[in-house]
């Protein structure tokens, strides 16, 4: 009986012995497995994160990962300008399938044709070639999501389609001079891109917009009105700038024909030259209420009154007259109203050319403009010693050459009272405003002020008087210089203008250059009939944007001038 219960204890051992060692082999069996699945599931994953990434991972602080890769500018409303944003291109990989040969499955000029389908714009010939040249490379940058699915379509594993950071200006040419653009080597080119290069992509600081001064309501006013006169006179170029007189600051700023910093191209980089801050002209006609503003300043003219000759001027073997015959005398507010040469190179030579000199620089037109932008063209200077001639040439825009901005800077100090303030692109908080320097009187700033309005009600910037707006301004034409003298057939129209002039706030300089004469000017080609005409649409666009509303029942007291010029007939 003990014998056989000992047996059966042992079977009942092994039995369990048994049962335990198969637990243990089906849990390992199954470990095994799981660990294969496990594996099998990465690897998917991985895959599949490299073919939608088509990148390899990096590893980024939470902070950086936030951050643009480049701070963003907007204008003074906060209107985006220019931000960063990700984007795919189009990269040739010609070792994506390693030494097997030929990294591509078609040929290139189908490959070629194929993506010319997707990119109308693209270069077949020139692409086909990269391709067959078989050296790594770009084809294309900024490339759309919809347009990355179409090239990935294609199965070709050599175009691969790298994620990177790009920058976008969601306004499209609009203000293209004043932005500039980003480079592939990351590194801002031409304007503001460039100034606030350091800012813009610093990790302290780039976190913030950059609020430049322009507004982009006025900005893309002047440039549609730039654009219709510049059309509509079949001109070379255009110019253009808006200035506040009290603080410098820029609401707007165009050179035509312009860019776009989306796409730069061989055309594009011919229209990077900036006509308002680069290029230097002789101004004409728009420098004969400085000069007079000068005189008023010196004493030099006292009686507005009198009477001074207006036949021409001799100066040695020169002969100084006016392009038409405006009468035997004028005064000073007839010269201004109808624009006489002779009269003003008169009143400049009492004034003398150190006087008229010191003003001159005073205002900034013996060194580059006084702004941030990097392009800024360095004026036509007349040098230390002016010779009488010079003087009087000097006084109506001749033997003196500076760009649109130095003239409208000069037009700010003639009539905010006296004070000159360099042109910022910055926004300027309230009462941050620089000093600046006294250039001339108050009282003067004030007299010019009714011969500006004068100008433009009964004189040659008629065409530029926007009912309720008190615009104030001086028109200019002056012939380009060419080999062997001046050239008849090419003119620089200018109207240099301010509003409102009971209260000035803004000073606008258009300028057309080489305009012709057409049905839209009448068949002239001077600016009372091109360059102001654009004033006289723009002011009124802009006037309600910028704070000035029209109102009739306001102007500028000319009742103790008018007398002097026939109550304007």
């Amino acid at each position: 009986m003990t014998y056989s219960t000992a047996i059966s204890s042992g079977r009942a051992q092994l039995v369990d012995f048994r049962q335990r060692t198969l637990a243990v082999a089906r849990l390992r069996v199954l470990l095994v497995a799981a660990i294969f699945v496990l594996i099998a599931v990465a690897a998917v994953a991985r895959i599949g994160f490299l073919g939608l990434t088509d990148r390899t991972t990096r590893t980024t602080s939470l902070e950086e990962a936030l951050l643009p890769s480049r701070g963003e500018i907007t204008d003074r409303n906060g209107v985006p300008l220019a931000r960063a944003f990700p984007a795919y291109a189009l990269w040739f990989n010609p070792e994506a399938l390693g030494d097997t040969g030929s990294p591509l499955v078609q040929s290139p000029v189908k490959i070629a044709a194929q993506l010319k389908q997707i990119f109308p714009e693209m270069d077949e010939a020139d692409v086909a070639a990269r391709l067959a040249s078989g050296k790594p490379g770009y084809l294309r940058r900024r490339v759309l999501p919809e347009q990355a699915n179409r090239v990935q379509a294609l199965g070709e594993l050599a175009l691969e389609m790298p994620k990177e950071n790009d920058r976008h200006y969601p306004q499209g040419t609009m203000a293209a001079h004043v932005l500039g653009y980003v480079a592939a080597d990351g590194k801002g080119r031409v304007g503001m891109e460039q100034v606030l290069d350091d800012q813009l992509s610093d990790p302290a600081r780039r976190a913030m917009p950059s609020a430049l001064s322009i507004d982009m309501r006025a900005q893309g006013a002047l440039e549609d009105e730039l654009r219709r006169g510049m059309l509509s006179t079949n001109a070379m170029g255009a110019a253009g700038i808006v200035l506040d007189v009290d603080t410098g600051e820029v609401l707007a700023l165009a050179s035509l024909p312009e860019f776009d910093p989306n796409h730069i191209d061989a055309e594009g980089e011919k229209a990077m030259f900036n006509r308002v801050t680069n290029q230097v002209y002789e101004l004409g006609s728009t420098f004969k209420p400085l000069t007079v503003a000068a005189a008023i300043d010196a004493g030099v003219v006292r009686d507005f009154g009198k009477r001074y000759n207006a036949h021409p001027v001799k100066v040695g073997r020169f002969s100084l007259k006016d392009s038409h015959f405006l009468g035997a005398t004028l005064n000073v507010p007839e010269t201004l109203i109808h624009s006489s040469n002779t009269v003003t190179a008169r009143i400049a030579d009492e004034l003398g050319p150190e006087r008229m000199r010191r003003v001159m620089m005073d205002l900034g037109m013996d060194g580059r403009p006084a702004i941030e932008l990097p392009a800024r063209g360095f004026p036509i200077w007349p040098g230390e010693k002016w010779p009488r001639l010079r003087n009087m040439t000097v006084s109506y825009g001749h033997g003196i050459a500076v760009t649109p901005l130095h003239l409208a800077s000069a037009y700010a100090a003639m009539v905010n009272g006296g004070i000159f303030r360099p042109a910022t692109m910055h926004r300027v908080e309230p009462g941050q405003a620089a000093r600046g320097t006294r250039v001339f009187k108050s009282s003067t700033s004030s007299r010019m002020r009714q011969l500006l309005r004068m100008i433009a009600v009964y004189g040659t910037g008629r065409n530029a008087d926007a009912p309720g707006f008190r615009v104030g301004g001086k028109t200019g034409s002056a012939e380009k210089p060419g080999a062997g003298g001046y050239r008849r057939s090419s003119l620089v129209s200018t109207f240099a203008a301010a509003f409102p002039m009971d209260r000035p706030r803004y000073v606008i300089v258009a300028m057309l250059d080489e305009p012709k004469g057409t049905t839209a000017s009448s068949f002239q080609r001077t600016a009372a009939w091109n360059a102001a005409p654009i004033v006289g649409r723009l002011v009124p666009r802009i006037g309600p944007i910028l704070g000035v509303r029209p109102d009739d029942t306001r102007d500028v007291d000319m009742s103790d001038l008018e007398p002097l010029v026939g109550g304007g007939a």
